[in-house]
């Protein structure tokens, strides 16, 4: 990195948490701190909910998901914008007319303080696990590629965080997140339009995506009914759908971003501000990674994009068999760009020459092989090494092909989106802490002002559990997938909790309790078996809860009759 990229990174990421402190210091009361005073529009509204979501684990894992799998993980993101709107026309009218603080208040008057304890202790566990995650994700990748330390850079990151989260709470949240995702887009437009000008002259970007077509990067739907694959369009219309409205409903997280709206009204277009986008949005940042693979048809590329991994191959006995493999990559990926060159010059003919189409596949098969041995050569010099590289595909492109400034521009993005994540986490914990936690149980009358203090302070405390869980995370697979992975496992619950609450109106306290109990645990053992894909898990954890919800009341009524 050079000056002017530390200027540039550095200025942005000050200028965040500054604006984020002086544009709402001095919360007054509980309604300002949690809900921001019921003042926030709906185009925030809408941006922060985009932003809490589009975490660093978004901008660093799915361009590398697209550049090994291609466009395929879009589908997950199919059933959102129908999750929005059944949210807009269910959830938020009961939120705001029960004037709740978090969405567990609800299951109180509906239940018992029983079942809304529980709801709330499954999320502050997997919020909890994932806000660590937020942080941990960009740091770990960051201080392999750039030599920072791991700890440092989770301390960093944290603490930025806490310092606007604590001084202003949902509001700061809120206004910081407007800058973040400007400052997110901007840098991800820049390096889209930044990759078509550095692939080669004569090429334009139709030949990109017949190049990226011609490797099946761009199978963007897969109509399978095959329980294991993993992104389908069955999996993304309906896991997708069970995950998005059970994250976006019942969150708090989320939750708490449209609570702040000035009215049911302006909550209701920040979702759908928020359907709209989000799935054009990650078809662009998979694009992006797309178009990243094309770059690497003309450039050199290495065996693993993890740095941490060559090191290890380098201090043992493997090392000269590990360099074997990189001359055969050099050499393949010599044969793969006169290949490509010759293919596009054809398709500047007008030509889709078949031939050359099935040498791109089999040189691409050839590289897939080249680098699976690279991973078994990386597991016998280190067993405990992360072989998966999918998360420093990115990262890699940026710091080596980037120019001066715009590299600082990008780490901005990537610690922005890290920030934005990271601290509607932390609020919503806290949140959650205060009202459903603290506040039910604490004996006698308090003062608002007791409660924005309690508030604050347990803002505090998770903002240093997130990071002490950071500086002990492991990495596992892909990041964006283990994130998905611990709401698959959790928020199939809650959502049927909600479910039962909003529409089945005869399960009573004791059912659902019980019925949500045996739900969770029955996730537990059907992920440990792994015998479908994580997104059926949410479908699954919400169906399951209804059916032992409503099959425990009728049993329940049945014996007090024959009582």
């Amino acid at each position: 990195m050079q000056q002017i990229d530390w200027i540039v990174l550095s200025a942005t990421l000050l200028f965040i948490v500054v604006y984020g402190v002086w544009k709402t210091k001095g919360s007054k009361n509980v309604e300002d701190y949690i809900l921001g005073n019921n003042e926030t529009p709906w185009w925030t509204v809408g941006l922060s909910v985009m932003a809490t979501q589009a975490s660093a684990i978004t901008f660093l894992s799915t361009p590398g998901q697209a550049y090994h799998d291609g466009m395929g993980f879009v589908q997950f993101y199919f059933g959102l914008p129908i999750a929005m709107v059944v949210i807009c026309y269910t959830f938020i009218p009961i939120y705001h007319k029960l004037k709740v603080f978090t969405a567990y208040e609800y299951l109180e008057q509906r239940f018992d303080l029983k079942t809304r304890s529980l709801a709330a202790g499954l999320f502050l566990f997997q919020r909890g696990l994932g806000t660590g995650l937020t942080i941990y994700a960009p740091a770990i990748i960051l201080s392999a590629l750039l030599g920072w330390n791991l700890t440092l850079m989770n301390i960093a990151i944290g603490v930025l965080v806490i310092i606007y989260t604590f001084a202003g709470g949902t509001k700061a949240v809120n206004v910081t997140q407007k800058q973040q995702m400007f400052v997110i887009m901007t840098g991800m437009f820049v390096t889209f339009f930044l990759i078509l000008h550095l692939l080669p002259n004569d090429m334009t970007f139709s030949n990109a995506m017949h190049i990226a077509g011609a490797n099946h990067k761009m199978d963007v739907v897969d109509f399978s009914f095959d329980p294991e694959t993993r992104y389908t369009f069955w999996s993304g219309i309906t896991g997708g759908f069970f995950l998005a409205l059970s994250y976006f409903g019942t969150d708090q997280s989320q939750v708490g971003r449209y609570l702040s709206g000035k009215s049911v009204k302006e909550s209701q277009m920040g979702l759908i501000m928020n359907g709209f986008l989000k799935v054009p949005m990650q078809f662009f940042i998979l694009l992006i990674g797309v178009m990243v693979f094309v770059f690497f048809q003309f450039n050199p590329v290495p065996l693993n994009f993890n740095p941490n991994n060559k090191v290890a191959v380098e201090h043992s006995k493997y090392k000269n068999e590990y360099h074997i493999l990189e001359q055969k990559l050099d050499k393949l990926s010599e044969e793969k760009k006169e290949i490509n060159l010759i293919y596009i010059d054809h398709l500047n003919q007008n030509y889709d020459n078949p031939i050359l189409r099935k040498e791109l596949v089999a040189l691409s098969s050839k590289e897939n092989d080249l680098r699976d041995e690279a991973r078994e050569l990386i597991s016998k010099a280190d067993n405990k090494a992360e072989t998966n590289d999918k998360d420093y595909v990115f990262i890699h492109f940026i710091l080596n092909y980037l120019p001066k400034g715009l590299i600082g521009l990008l780490l901005a993005v990537i610690l922005s989106a890290a920030m934005s994540s990271t601290a509607s986490g932390i609020n919503a914990l806290a949140s959650t802490t205060a009202i459903d936690i603290y506040k039910r149980n604490i004996k006698g009358e308090k003062s608002d002002k007791h409660f924005v203090n309690a508030t604050k302070f347990f803002t505090l405390i998770w903002g240093i559990i997130a990071i002490l869980f950071a500086c002990v995370g492991t990495l596992f697979e892909n990041l964006i997938q283990l994130v998905n992975i611990i709401g698959s496992i959790f928020y199939g619950t809650v959502l049927g909790i909600f479910l039962v609450g909003f529409y089945i109106k005869y399960v009573k306290a004791k059912a659902i309790f019980w019925g949500a109990v045996m739900s969770q645990l029955t996730i537990f053992y059907i992920y440990y078996l792994d015998v479908v894909s994580f997104l059926w898990l949410n479908f699954i954890g919400a169906m399951l809860t209804i059916f032992l919800s409503v099959t425990l009341q009728i049993v329940m009524k049945n014996d007090r009759i024959k009582a």
